[in-house]
């Protein structure tokens, strides 16, 4: 069986610039080592192979080991400029002699700024993210912001959440045969890797980060999340892109979604699914003010697939949809509820966007180019391979256990480990009162195209957040900005570019809220154009006048 080569990826941060590092040294004027890099030089050094004491993490290992430091040298110049820095792996030995390392990583500037950034993994996880990677979405390469958060002195951190991708993507959920691993990928490595990064820093610089922020998409805005909810006090900001926080929700309904587009006659081919896409534009872009390629109000859009039946409601071709993909197109765009009990308390999901402006056929994460069956690969369904990987070695742990067969509707004897799993994956908790209470700033960012992580399921979150706490506490710590036509990374109708480090970094350490936030469009033909970045459930509309690529002539507004 062939999964496809993503899956390790899936769910996780979008394509973004790695800095090139060039094996240069760091020169004075004379043409000597500065002072500076050779006491970095020698710290450095003086890292290689220390010990990570058990008590210095604050859940279970066996403690760790650095495995190997080195300087890296300063790269490039002026705006992608990047100062020299010691890169430091270490492995976290688990309790479980069966388990799995944690691997991580960990960047120390030269130059520091005193504080510390740590990265969230995405799909699966397994790697550890590249301490030069930026904040997702950030658009530095496009000359938004102030630069990645090490080429800014940011000690820079991130793990692989317990586990190391193995080479067959068709078994990257085998992990979680083991309990230790499944744990730590579940959340507990986020604390684990957090605690031995400050053990490290501390070692390093005499002392730990003034200030730390977490940033991560998708499965690590899941992460991003965890922290936020489970460890308040550990990060002072926390962006949170595309969070996948009710995972093992989203993992049934990817089970659903198989099942719906595997009955007879239900899958749209490419062709219908193009058809689709136009047609909700046709209906919907426009509301905003101005046609412009992009749905602005995604939950005005009400577009019925209806309009497109066949005649006889049988399959006519490229043209039409029959009954049956009417039928499927409708279930998958709309919320389901299951008739079981699960253990976190959830009771469905809301269904994703493909009525209402998010393309089904996006390469790499949409339904695919034929109904999911095997082989299982980049021709079929994104969800149908994570869901597969997720009932063979979550819920059944058979790694002959067909998924594709199995319709988390009828879980059968499966119910009580579906619900022991939702239990642990969801992360789901509304009271976010002690991470107020420390003076944690928490960014929620969605885009309203996402055709794999719904932004209705962010949108849930966020309310139960200002239930919970309040309307008036939550206004001040928490932001929920949604951004029309953004998929779930790379390419879409809009591909956002927002430096979301430096609002975030305002608000825990001056106070200053954002205000007014404006997005870039980073697309190829969009030519750098801008809107508001309205917090949610607001939505931009054009004001009659001006040029309609400018923010300014913008105006956010509710339904």
């Amino acid at each position: 069986m062939k999964v496809r080569s993503t899956l390790v990826r899936a769910l996780s941060a979008p394509v973004v610039a790695v800095l090139a590092l060039v094996s240069l040294p760091v020169t004075s004027a004379s043409g000597t080592a500065t002072g500076a890099s050779t006491q970095a030089s020698e710290r450095c050094a003086g890292l290689a192979e220390l010990p990570i004491p058990a008590d210095a993490v604050g859940l279970p290992t066996s403690g760790g080991r650095v495995t190997g430091a080195k300087i890296v040298p300063a790269s490039a110049k002026g705006f992608d400029a990047v100062g020299a820095y010691c890169e430091v792996d270490a492995n976290l030995f688990p309790v479980d002699p069966e388990a799995p390392n944690i691997e991580m990583r960990v960047a120390l500037p030269a130059e520091w700024n005193g504080k510390g950034m740590m990265f969230g993994g995405g799909g699966y996880d397994g790697i550890i993210v590249p301490p030069s990677f930026d904040i997702p979405f950030a658009g530095t390469a496009a000359g938004i912001g102030e630069g990645t958060p090490l080429a800014r002195g940011y000690a820079v951190f991130s793990g692989d959440s317990g586990h190391q991708a193995i080479k067959d993507p068709a078994n990257q959920g085998s992990f979680a045969l083991n309990e230790e691993a499944l744990r730590n990928f579940a959340a507990d490595a986020l604390k684990k890797t957090r605690d031995a990064a400050m053990f490290i820093i501390e070692k390093n610089y005499g002392k730990q980060p003034s200030r730390s922020y977490f940033a991560g998409v998708s499965s690590g805005g899941r992460e991003a999340l965890a922290v936020a909810q489970r460890w308040p006090r550990d990060f002072d900001g926390v962006i949170a892109n595309a969070p996948a926080w009710n995972a093992a929700t989203l993992d049934l309904f990817f089970g659903h979604m198989t099942e719906t587009l595997r009955r007879p006659g239900a899958f749209p081919s490419p062709e219908k699914q193009k058809l689709i896409y136009d047609r909700v534009m046709e209906h919907c872009d426009g509301d905003d003010g101005v046609r412009d390629g992009v749905i602005s109000d995604e939950a005005g859009c009400d577009f019925d697939p209806k309009v497109l039946r066949c005649e006889d409601g049988e399959d006519r071709g490229p043209t039409c949809l029959s009954d049956a993909q009417i039928k499927a197109v409708r279930e998958l765009s709309s919320p389901i509820e299951w008739d079981y009990e699960l253990g976190s308390g959830e009771k469905g999901y809301p269904g994703m966007a493909f009525l209402s402006g998010a393309d089904m056929s996006t390469p790499g994460l949409g339904i695919g180019s034929r109904a999911p069956e095997r082989p299982l690969d980049d021709t079929t369904a994104f969800a149908a391979g994570f869901w597969d990987q997720w009932a063979k070695y979550f819920i059944t742990r058979d790694p002959d256990f067909d998924g594709l067969t199995f319709d988390p509707k009828m879980p059968g004897k499966w119910k009580e480990r579906i619900s022991e799993l939702t239990a642990l994956q969801d992360i789901n908790n509304p009271d976010l009162s002690e991470f107020a209470k420390a003076g944690g700033k928490l960014l929620l960012v969605h885009g309203t195209a996402d055709p794999i992580v719904s932004v209705r399921s962010t949108a849930e979150y966020y309310e139960r957040v200002r239930a919970t706490v309040g309307p008036k506490t939550a206004s001040k710590f928490l932001r929920m900005y949604t951004i029309p036509g953004m998929g779930h990374g790379g390419t879409a109708a809009f591909t956002a570019g927002w430096d979301s480090l430096t609002a975030v970094q305002r608000w825990a350490e001056k106070g200053i809220a954002p205000n007014g936030p404006v997005v870039t469009d980073l697309g190829e033909s969009a030519d750098g154009r801008t809107r508001p970045l309205c917090e949610y459930p607001q939505w931009p509309r054009y004001k009659g006048k001006g040029d309609v690529d400018r923010a300014e002539n913008y105006a956010c507004v509710r339904s």
